[in-house]
């Protein structure tokens, strides 16, 4: 049996969708049905589950909320709530698949790309409190995956390509920041990796997962609008202040993830599905 976490979220329902697709039995549960931040209700749940797999998409991800009035339950969620999923997923001997991100790293990064053993150094409350979910499940879990990811995007949920596209209906010109490096991912592909983690039993540890090639949030506006007439301009971070401090630089390598034989697509091939995707249904 699997188990899911925040199975209702952008993620969730997108490997809900390939779970089905490949035909696996799975449990998926949301706050209501699982609230992860109760150690107690957790570990009774999980012991009743008795999943052999539990995929971890469960999290608080309000970035700039978190900075103030989202800091308590950010915390709560991302760090009590990791822990009392890997305790109950150690006492079970499960596999735990986590998925934490990008804001781990500063974005001072002055050649190459991040490692997955690069020195971690976040900038906001959400990459601290990831990045304090991660320790958790080192400490607790003997059977786990790590898989920072970044610039999710897919059909289910919220995301920048929805933004975008919904402002260009009714903004001829849009502004977009063009200093900040990363990658985009679409969640099927997260999806795959996951569970392709899971199944190939390639080595536990921390993956970096997106979609291969990097670019701005300005270049990513770019594609996303490229076939209607809006125009896309670029701006600085500083014209688009945020609460949460976001890393200038934040390419992640894939090399490993590439090396377990799994395939990547390029941002542009999973965006292109992406919206096909959403067009044919």
């Amino acid at each position: 049996m699997i188990l899911l976490t925040g199975g209702n979220g952008q993620l969730g329902t997108e490997l809900r969708h390939l779970l089905d697709e490949q035909g696996h039995a799975y449990l998926s549960t949301d706050s209501h049905e699982m609230d992860i931040t109760d150690a107690e209700a957790t570990m009774a749940k999980i012991k009743e589950i008795q999943p052999k797999v539990i995929y971890h998409c469960a999290a608080y991800t309000a970035v700039d909320k978190a900075e103030d009035e989202g800091k308590e339950l950010d915390e709560l969620v991302n760090v009590k709530g990791t822990e009392n999923v890997a305790k109950a997923a150690e006492a079970v001997g499960a596999t735990l698949v986590y998925i934490s991100t990008d804001y781990v790293f500063d974005g001072t990064l002055k050649d190459g790309e991040y490692a997955t053993d690069a020195p971690t150094n976040p900038l906001n409350e959400y990459g601290r409190t990831k990045l304090a979910g991660e320790e958790a499940v080192q400490k607790y879990m003997s059977k786990y995956y790590i898989i920072r990811t970044s610039w999710v995007f897919g059909k289910y949920g919220h995301n920048f390509v929805f933004t975008m596209q919904k402002l260009a209906q009714t903004h001829p010109t849009l502004t977009v920041v063009n200093d900040q490096y990363g990658r985009p991912t679409w969640t099927r592909t997260l999806a795959e990796f996951m569970t392709f983690a899971t199944e190939k039993k390639i080595p536990y540890g921390i993956y970096h997962l997106s979609n291969d090639h990097a670019c701005t949030w300005y270049e990513f506006a770019k594609e996303i609008l490229k076939d209607t007439d809006v125009d896309v301009q670029p701006v600085t971070s500083d014209q688009f202040p945020q609460k949460a401090h976001r890393p200038q630089y934040s390419v992640m390598d894939l090399s490993k993830a590439k090396a377990t034989g799994f395939t990547i697509p390029t941002w542009e091939e999973a965006l292109k599905m992406m919206l096909e995707s959403v067009e044919y249904n």
